[in-house]
């Protein structure tokens, strides 16, 4: 699969109607880059606009943009924070400023590199060290420069830069080529490859839809272990790669919603109905799957969704 190295991917939420500009919505909700982050922001706005009678705006923003525009008060929800991938910003504004809220209902997530089954058959790859091997990079050179693509996510993305320094750790930042690029674009890559029968590698992750549609293999990789894993951000130090070290594989995370503690005081009930959310792996894969594979429009969708799901969202609401 070739990943082409200067990209610009087309940005999931501008297909889903969603606001680059500040309004004066009474709720606001930041959505970042990703397929399920999309999905649960539109499913939140059908359920908050149904039952409270608010208006509610949805706007693109990187994770750092809709922890600061929470903190200021001009958004109001995060739909999806990624824990531990987020926890600088966690700490920063949830336990040191307080001016955002966790909300303490946590979908479990994996986060990996993964190759296709078709991919693992041709190459005998099996560990995330082996793409240390140049003869086994050699697989994945679609470009002819010596060296392999693998897609470490896109930018912006926290685990993008864990990716970076798991590639130092490994090696196989000395064999690969680390290519950045939005998510719905890595995506097609894959199932080309997977339709063309070619080799690919890239980074993965549940919730995911891709589990359901391709056979993919989880490159095995030691164990996580706390006292080996040291990742620093890039906003916490400027030499955040040089300092980090992650020679094991992730610890299991958690998505959790947060909201500006502002919204405590300007409506506490959807405040209490934020607290009370909670979704599982299976049903936030399903979601992605519908927007990402079945193409469908997010609002229409969410409609249909909190409809179908009305045992779900009652619960929420108690």
């Amino acid at each position: 699969m070739h990943f082409k190295k200067t990209l610009t991917g087309a940005i999931v939420a501008a297909t889903m109607g969603i606001s680059s500009v500040a309004t004066a919505a009474d709720v606001v909700i930041g959505v970042p880059n990703w397929p399920s982050v999309a999905a649960t922001a539109s499913i939140l706005k059908v359920v908050i606009e149904d039952n409270f009678g608010l208006e509610v705006e949805l706007q693109n923003a990187t994770n750092p943009v809709v922890f600061e525009a929470m903190d200021s008060g001009s958004m109001h929800v995060h739909p999806e924070v990624w824990l531990p991938n987020q926890s600088n910003l966690n700490n920063t504004f949830v336990n040191q400023k307080k001016t955002v809220i966790q909300a303490p209902n946590g979908t479990p997530a994996f986060q990996g590199m993964c190759v296709t089954k078709g991919t693992a058959e041709r190459t005998g790859i099996k560990k995330i060290s082996d793409l240390s091997d140049p003869d086994m990079a050699k697989n994945f050179d679609t470009d002819g420069d010596g060296k392999g693509e693998v897609w470490i996510g896109a930018s912006g993305w926290a685990s993008t830069n864990v990716e970076k320094v798991r590639a130092k750790s490994y090696g196989y930042d000395e064999t690969m080529n680390l290519m950045e690029m939005d998510e719905s674009v890595a995506m097609a890559g894959v199932d080309n490859a997977v339709a063309k029968g070619e080799d690919s590698v890239f980074f993965c992750y549940t919730p995911h839809h891709l589990f359901a549609l391709h056979e993919l293999v989880i490159l095995e990789e030691p164990a996580y272990d706390a006292s080996k894993w040291k990742m620093v951000q890039p906003t916490d130090d400027p030499n955040w790669l040089e300092v980090s070290d992650t020679p094991v594989a992730w610890d299991l995370a958690y998505l959790h919603i947060h909201y500006a503690t502002s919204l405590k005081k300007d409506h506490p009930d959807v405040a209490a109905m934020l607290d009370s959310v909670k979704l599982t792996t299976d049903l936030v894969s399903g979601m992605t799957y519908a927007l990402v594979v079945d193409k469908k429009d997010a609002n229409e969708y969410a409609q249909e969704w909190v409809s179908k799901n009305s045992s779900v969202v009652d619960s929420w609401l108690k």
